[in-house]
């Protein structure tokens, strides 16, 4: 599956667990107390004031990550 910034967190942490140390390192935390955030990637970003040119590199690194 390819990643967009409109997949959903929950789906992302899904199929790409790697994606939660990925996104906290970039300051956007996808688990909290336990609870994961619902929304897209885009909102998720957008939330914490990232613009949409961060967005595409969190897009691209994602996928990469995905292949290996």
């Amino acid at each position: 599956m390819k990643i967009n910034k409109d997949i959903e967190i929950e789906e992302l942490v899904k199929i790409l667990p790697e994606s939660v140390a990925y996104l906290r390192v970039e300051g956007i935390r996808c688990l909290r107390c336990g609870e994961p955030i619902w929304g897209s990637l885009d909102d998720a970003a957008k939330d914490k004031g990232f613009k949409d040119e961060d967005v595409n590199r969190f897009v691209k690194e994602l996928n990469d990550i995905a292949k290996k």
